[in-house]
């Protein structure tokens, strides 16, 4: 595997070395030791799947509070779909910053996002799914969200939004959201 740093600190991708011959491919998707090798900690303890059927569908910007923050490990595995990893981490020198990638069923690309950082994406074909692993077991009562639009960071998605959750259109804007308002007033004193 080749892991390549981002402008998000720590938020690492991962692109595949596969072995091809005539019945197709074989790739690791994940390794203990490889990925400790590159300064990754990363324990997987749940895996889940999603899969949109319409191009330019938006699903995020998701995150756990603490103590139930997770670092995130995304691959598309049929389709493509640009993948985002947005830094919430105030003592981070990335802060408020995103970085966007294109994972696809055909590139085998994987995006390694680290606890504090809210993920989303956006398909770019129909019929797109993604399969992820996380750090930490989903806790409903840990569930929070950034807006895909809001100003305050810029995301710019490759396509108009043709679905989204009434969740994920009506999550607070920075200005309101638990520590980043409190962080930002910091910043301005």
């Amino acid at each position: 595997m080749q892991f390549t740093e981002t402008s998000v600190r720590d938020a690492t991708i991962i692109d595949p070395t596969p072995h091809a011959d005539a019945r197709g491919r074989f790739m690791r998707a994940w390794c203990l030791e490889e990925f400790a090798d590159h300064g990754i900690t990363f324990a997987p303890v749940q895996a889940n799947m999603g899969f949109s059927t319409k191009r330019g569908t938006v699903r995020g910007m998701h995150f756990q509070g603490a103590p139930a923050s997770e670092a995130k490990l995304v691959r598309c595995t049929r389709g493509a779909m640009f993948d985002v990893v947005l830094d919430l981490r105030p003592e981070s020198p990335s802060y408020r910053s995103w970085h966007g990638v294109e994972l696809s069923g055909e590139n085998g690309r994987m995006l390694y996002l680290p606890e504090g950082c809210a993920h989303g994406y956006q398909t770019l074909e129909a019929d797109t799914e993604m399969h992820y692993m996380t750090s930490a077991f989903y806790t409903p009562s840990a569930v929070r969200g950034a807006r895909f639009d809001d100003p305050a960071f810029g995301i710019v998605w490759p396509l108009a939004v043709s679905e989204i959750s009434e969740q994920d259109r009506n999550w607070p804007l920075a200005g309101r959201m638990p520590g980043i308002a409190e962080r930002d007033r910091c910043l301005t004193a």
